[in-house]
């Protein structure tokens, strides 16, 4: 459907989403006390309505993107940082794109295929398990390279590195509960162990990023971070890797207090989050 008209849609269904998920709208609202424990009520059910909305707009834009053109993505696209992808691939060690659940971030992944970047994106398996072959499709149209998450992930994420390729991993979020013991938004919990584990052993540059939705039309913007010091301190690698990931959740703290309505972190994140150990 045409643009502005799938804009509309996509409001929409946020609109409907947010009163029909009334779990999911206090789950997102205890992660926005985190984020910002000042927050007045009105802020707050602003914040939740724009989330839904964000949510939505990003499943639009996934369904849209095959169908745009190479000049269109390109135009409502901005970056701060690409060249600090450039620099780490100059290395030749591959770079490891650690992205909080936040904005459009789809949308770069084709911006970065079209610039001629070789993907491999870690993913979530979804149910049910028809829309998750359909977006495993999707992103191989787009030119990426999809590995569901589970046993046989290191072995292709390595390969990619190994290829001085790029890897995305969304990270903000451990859903195996075996990550590493964190601060996170002043709470303890835990994020997964991989980014920092896949850099230190191979020499890959970590790189915090955030995709922005802005005010223009089909409008992004992408804040990509300097690289996490990966210098190893003498220790075991146990310790270097709690280190590493320390200092990336304080990174993904500073992308999502950018937008946290774009945050689109719906489920339990933390111990004292309801339903966290289910």
């Amino acid at each position: 459907m045409p643009g502005p008209l799938a804009a509309a849609a996509a409001s929409s269904l946020g609109f409907g989403a947010s009163f029909a998920n009334a779990d999911r709208r206090e789950m997102f609202q205890r992660h926005l006390r985190r984020v910002n424990p000042s927050i007045g009520r009105a802020a707050m059910r602003l914040a939740t309505q724009t989330a839904f909305d964000s949510y939505a707009k990003y499943y639009m834009e996934s369904f849209r993107l095959p169908t745009l053109s190479k000049r269109t993505v390109e135009r409502g696209f901005s970056t701060e940082g690409y060249e600090h992808i450039t620099t780490a691939l100059q290395a030749g060690n591959g770079v490891i794109l650690a992205l909080p659940h936040l904005g459009g971030w789809e949308w770069a992944g084709r911006w970065m295929t079209d610039q001629g970047h070789k993907l491999t994106v870690v993913v979530e398996p979804i149910d049910p398990p028809e829309l998750f072959e359909w977006f495993t499709e999707l992103r191989r149209d787009l030119g990426m390279t999809v590995v569901p998450l589970g046993p046989g992930a290191a072995r292709a994420v390595l390969k990619a590195l190994n290829a001085n390729e790029v890897v995305c991993l969304l990270c903000d979020r451990d859903i195996e509960r075996t990550g590493v013991d964190v601060e996170f938004f002043g709470e303890r919990t835990t994020l997964p162990a991989g980014p920092a584990t896949l850099g230190l052993r191979t020499g890959a540059a970590i790189l915090p990023t955030g995709v922005y939705f802005t005010q223009r039309y089909n409008g992004h913007h992408a804040i990509v971070r300097p690289p996490l010091p990966l210098h190893r301190l003498g220790g075991g690698l146990r310790d270097d890797v709690a280190r590493v990931t320390q200092l990336l959740a304080h990174e993904l703290e500073f992308l999502i207090r950018r937008a946290p309505e774009q945050w689109h972190l719906f489920q339990p994140n933390w111990p004292s989050d309801p339903g966290y150990t289910d």
